[in-house]
């Protein structure tokens, strides 16, 4: 991490509520950026997504690593990397941390289901891991930390598994008690109801963090009145991203010129402010 950039710990020591964009590449991160996101999330959606690949595990931990990486090269603000599950048992997990944090990332986030996974919003099996073999994998990452800003993030899939609120609350505990420095509760309903069941059993001994890809209408502001303190919405990029680029190749195609679009794409300009071409042209002169 350079002298510029902050950690994601420092961040959440604010107490304000922060909101997180996902990406997959340094473009895309540098965007959320300029919105004014105060961290942005390496989704294992989007990256593998990027390769036209299904979240399930197929790409490896370099991969996912590098792309991380290079997020966090472009911007000064923190990069969360989603690193599902540890990739593999608990000697993948100190690798892991390892690697990340010498990259330059300060937090990562680690779910509770068996390897390979398969994305949450699969119509597949979505089979966790005991409790206990979690919170050992939890003690792992934190015990492989070397710097104290290195932040964990244990995400609870017991409510994508259905297996209840009850058993989120029981999970989430043992997370907290077990060194997770953040609670992530997951749910695909499409309201909010079985998060606000949760937040309302949470006893507050660790951060809460949401991702309400499901349930977008629930506000950030309300979010935070129910005790949230991180909000990610982790791939509405990329899914903007297909429809563009889907709606611009298309007219482009059928039209045979690009007139029909060019008012609305960005102009060659604004990429080059994107490459900070000015920039670099500085450094020849």
């Amino acid at each position: 991490m350079t002298a510029r950039q902050i950690s994601f710990r420092k961040l959440m020591a604010s107490g304000e509520l922060v909101r997180v964009a996902g990406a997959h590449d340094a473009l895309g991160s540098t965007l959320a950026q300029q919105a004014g996101f105060q961290a942005v999330w390496a989704s294992s959606l989007e990256v593998s997504a990027s390769r036209c690949l299904p979240d399930a595990s197929v790409l490896t931990m370099t991969e996912y690593l590098a792309a991380a990486a290079s997020m966090q090269k472009a911007i000064n603000i923190p990069v969360v990397a989603d690193v599902d599950t540890g990739y593999g048992n608990n000697l993948n997990v100190a690798h892991m941390v390892h690697e990340y944090e010498a990259a330059g990332i300060t937090a990562v986030c680690i779910e509770d289901k068996l390897y390979p996974k398969v994305n949450s919003f699969a119509a597949a099996a979505q089979d966790l891991l005991p409790t206990a073999d979690f919170v050992r994998k939890i003690g792992t990452a934190k015990a492989a930390q070397r710097g104290e800003d290195f932040y964990v993030i244990a995400r609870c899939e017991a409510l994508i598994s259905r297996l209840g609120v009850a058993e989120a609350l029981e999970r989430c505990y043992a997370y907290a008690d077990g060194g997770a420095d953040a609670i992530l509760i997951h749910s695909k309903q499409r309201d909010q109801s079985e998060i606000v069941a949760f937040l309302d059993g949470w006893d507050g001994r660790r951060p809460v963090v949401i991702v309400p890809t499901t349930y977008p209408q629930w506000s950030a502001a309300e979010a935070e009145k129910h005790g949230v303190s991180v909000v990610i919405y982790a791939n509405q990029g990329l899914r903007a991203t297909v429809q563009a680029l889907r709606s611009t190749f298309g007219t482009i195609f059928a039209d045979g010129t690009s007139l029909g679009v060019e008012d609305e794409i960005a102009p060659v300009s604004d990429v080059f402010g994107l490459q900070k071409l000015d920039d670099w042209l500085a450094l020849e002169a």
